[in-house]
């Protein structure tokens, strides 16, 4: 899971004015060089990104000093907000893996919430986590902790410009995406949104809710994120024998609303649901549930239990679905997807 760079947008913007958004993209587009991803590959600091998280994290320590119940408090429905209606249930599992399906606008809706984590926008945070599945713990990874826990952390983040996606690759692993004109247009515009809600939380609240709602929030969340690229696949469980590192993470699926059941979600890329036993607290997946039972929701895709999905051999030039193929090495594999609840 990720944070994003503005010349990812640039990409998704050269593919808008270039008029290639409708599914077909010219033969040099498609001839992507070879994945430069991995901490040998990046050289120096990225300054615009390091000055940014040094303010927002300068933010949220100045945030202690203010201290508001009401301040606190929109920070936490924020951090809901951001946090699982964004990137767990928007970024994450619909727009990356195709999990569940609803409507259009439900789908933009969720994904203008992910751009309240800062993040990045849909099309790089996408297109980078799912170089993260065919790669992962492997060259091409852009965040393994094999190459550091800090790398794999936040150094990623911070370092190089190996990870600004240029039109190629978003036309690669992000044909879906790049295809719509509301997604060009959040991925261009998605540090907009936290300048909507900050200008709203000062003119009801002063600086005690803008430090609390944007930067104090938004700093403990993208570490919340950082966390299951780091954390989750050092520390923690192992239910399934997949070829990475991944591992359920108690903690981490705590602070990221079931994000760190990542073995479980390696295992089974598709499913809808991470925590596959009762102790496995999945809030995004109690919240995907609820917008089914409300018919905002169907076709949602969860792990057989009990019954390990069949290996997927990576693919060499990925199509628009490869990146949600079962990326697991199970015991007792079983030739079968997804169950799918209507």
């Amino acid at each position: 899971m990720h944070s994003g760079h503005q010349t990812a947008n640039r990409g998704a913007t050269q593919l808008l004015q270039s008029g290639q958004s409708g599914g077909r993209y010219p033969r040099s587009v498609m001839s992507v060089a070879p994945l430069t991803y991995g901490r040998k590959h990046q050289k120096g600091l990225n300054i615009v990104t390091t000055v940014a998280m040094i303010g927002f994290h300068a933010g949220a320590i100045a945030a202690l000093f203010f201290i508001d119940g009401g301040a606190i408090l929109t920070a936490l429905s924020l951090y809901c907000v951001a946090g699982m209606l964004g990137i767990g249930m928007g970024y994450h599992r619909l727009l990356t893996h195709r999990g569940y399906k609803t409507y259009r606008w439900c789908e933009y809706a969720l994904t203008w919430c992910g751009t309240l984590a800062l993040e990045g926008g849909p099309i790089f945070w996408v297109a980078t986590h799912r170089i993260h599945h065919q790669h992962s713990d492997r060259e091409g990874d852009p965040h393994t902790p094999r190459e550091g826990t800090w790398w794999a952390h936040a150094g990623w983040i911070l370092s190089g410009a190996g990870l600004h996606h240029d039109a190629a690759v978003l036309a690669r692993y992000v044909p879906d995406l790049t295809r719509d004109r509301v997604h060009l247009a959040l991925s261009r515009w998605h540090w907009t949104s936290n300048v909507i809600v900050g200008l709203g939380l000062a003119a009801y609240g002063g600086v005690p809710y803008v430090l609390w709602g944007i930067f104090f929030r938004t700093t403990v969340g993208l570490h919340a994120t950082w966390l299951v690229n780091s954390a989750t696949h050092k520390w923690g469980s192992r239910r399934f024998e997949t070829r990475d590192d991944s591992t359920n993470n108690w903690w981490v699926a705590l602070l990221t609303f079931g994000e760190g059941w990542h073995n479980n979600h390696h295992a089974h890329p598709t499913s809808a649901r991470h925590g596959l036993a009762w102790y496995e607290v999945d809030v995004n997946w109690l919240a995907i549930r609820a917008l089914q039972s409300i018919g905002l929701v169907w076709n949602i895709k969860r792990a057989p239990l009990g019954e390990p999905m069949a290996e997927a051999q990576p693919a060499s030039r990925p199509g628009p679905s490869d990146h949600v193929a079962s990326a697991g090495r199970l015991p007792r594999p079983r030739a079968r997807g997804a169950d799918v609840i209507t």
